[in-house]
């Protein structure tokens, strides 16, 4: 197979886009959104964003050690992008895009409350990478919206339509192919049978 060469990058994608809330310490929110997040550690739970220096809520970070992740959807696709490409310097993003602060548990900052998912998260450790600073955060509580819960009372989040990030542009998921481990699953007679007729055929 050809394959093309390009220089060091980054080129894993989708990624997930969240709006990250944030609050300093005299109790002042804002919003940013985030491409770069992800899962460190299940056992405790943590996670961790990148953020600029430059950006206006890394000074809010800093000084409180706290955010909330906030899951993005199809709905929230505008105020997803609005919030990364806006300052918080000069607007009230919760009130230009008529988002709902709601008290968290555990932190300062702010739930969005339109989110399906809220994660609230403490900063552990933070590593200076170069363009970004990265922030490993422990999840000290996590808000699901209601509608969303199963009859099995787990989460189904794409019942939300839950978007991602690729390239600079926004997408939202597609169909499900499998569910964890199901390559390994020992198959039914049919797909047993199947199987064998597949073989046959070719």
């Amino acid at each position: 197979m050809a394959k093309q060469s390009f220089k060091p990058g980054n080129m894993l994608y989708p990624l997930p886009a969240v709006m990250v809330s944030v609050a300093d310490k005299t109790g002042r929110f804002n919003i940013i959104t985030v491409a770069w997040v992800g899962t460190v550690c299940s056992d405790p739970p943590m996670v961790s964003i990148s953020v600029r220096p430059e950006r206006y809520s890394h000074h809010m970070i800093e000084e409180t050690g706290e955010f909330v992740v906030n899951l993005t959807t199809k709905k929230l696709a505008f105020a997803t992008d609005y919030c990364g490409v806006k300052s918080g310097r000069e607007i009230d993003k919760f009130k230009e895009m008529h988002l709902t602060p709601l008290s968290a548990d555990v932190v300062a900052a702010p739930l969005i409350g339109e989110s399906p998912v809220n994660i609230e998260c403490k900063v552990v450790e933070v590593k200076r990478l170069g363009s970004h600073d990265m922030y490993i955060a422990s999840v000290e509580a996590v808000h699901a919206e209601e509608k969303y819960i199963d009859e099995n009372n787990r989460f189904d989040f794409m019942k939300a339509n839950p978007i991602v990030y690729s390239h600079g542009a926004y997408f939202t998921c597609g169909e499900q192919l499998g569910t964890f481990g199901y390559s390994v699953k020992k198959q039914s007679r049919g797909g047993r049978k199947n199987d064998k007729n597949h073989k046959k055929a070719k």
